[in-house]
């Protein structure tokens, strides 16, 4: 049985907006619009600031996990609505490119080559979307590829991999493959300690030099976590109240229109809509300057 909405959360579901956002650490995204009764799973918000994608279990999309929409009017999320590729299987983790012109995601429609495949489709002026397709096979394999991560230039593609390679610890690690032309090379798995043996569940770019924000846990537990470029020094768990070891924290983005605020999905005691819900706080600073 669910928890009833609180007075406190009715009170803070006025700073859902993004603008209000900057003025806390940490507050729900979207109440009762993008944070409901539902689960919600990765959210990615346009360049432009007037899209919010995100991933959800409610009810009214095409089946299992769906890619869900809202619209910036008002001041507010409105009008969420689920993307019309959605699939009869499981649709999750999208992600805006910094340029506006692809959204990334993960499905295991037609099965995948083994699981989970991480797919696109290119954004157009007008609205309209092109066709799904497939990233190559130099990124998709027998293995699950879950939570793409494009970084702001362009030039790398982020990404966890489910493999039991020499190069890997078992279980997700993270991968990166540098962009070659509109495509992108074969990937390498990070290194120890980053890729540790618990689960390394994607992450997110903090600038061009190399820092990340990684989702790290075992089963339902997981926590975020602050990596500086040199991945060969230990991370650090993301200071927030309900980032904790025996908490479900997850899928941090920055947000394309506004890179200093992220939105990151949780599990906090308030203000609550449901599951798990989106929170927006404020990017953390990459550790240790550049490291180019």
């Amino acid at each position: 049985m669910r928890t009833p909405l609180s007075l406190l959360a009715l009170s803070l579901s006025l700073l859902s907006t993004p603008q209000a956002m900057a003025l806390s650490e940490f507050g729900i995204e979207g109440m009762g619009v993008v944070s409901t009764k539902a689960n919600e799973g990765q959210a990615t918000i346009s360049p432009d600031g007037q899209r919010i994608v995100w991933a959800s279990d409610r009810a009214g999309g095409a089946g299992g996990w769906d890619l869900w929409q809202a619209v910036q009017r008002d001041g507010r999320w409105q009008d969420p609505t689920p993307l019309a590729f959605n699939s009869a299987a499981d649709d999750l983790d999208p992600y805006f490119s910094h340029d506006g012109a692809w959204l990334y995601f993960a499905s295991n429609r037609n099965g995948g080559r083994g699981g989970f495949d991480l797919y696109s489709v290119m954004l157009h002026e007008d609205g309209s979307v092109g066709p799904v397709m497939s990233m190559p096979v130099t990124i998709n394999t027998a293995a699950d590829e879950r939570y793409p991560a494009v970084r702001p230039d362009g030039q790398a593609l982020l990404f966890a991999r489910n493999g039991t390679g020499k190069a890997t610890h078992g279980g997700f690690d993270l991968y990166v493959a540098t962009a070659q032309g509109r495509g992108f090379n074969p990937p390498t798995a990070l290194p120890a300690p980053l890729n540790s043996a618990a689960d390394e569940l994607g992450g997110e770019w903090l600038g061009n030099d190399g820092a990340l924000v990684i989702t790290r846990g075992a089963g339902a537990r997981t926590q975020v976590w602050r990596v500086g470029c040199d991945y060969r020094q230990p991370a650090t768990p993301l200071v927030l109240s309900f980032n904790t070891a025996d908490g479900q924290t997850g899928a941090p983005v920055v947000d394309a229109s506004k890179p200093s605020e992220l939105v990151l999905a949780g599990v906090a005691r308030a203000p609550r809509a449901g599951g798990l819900d989106l929170y927006r706080m404020k990017a953390p600073a990459a550790p240790d300057g550049a490291c180019r």
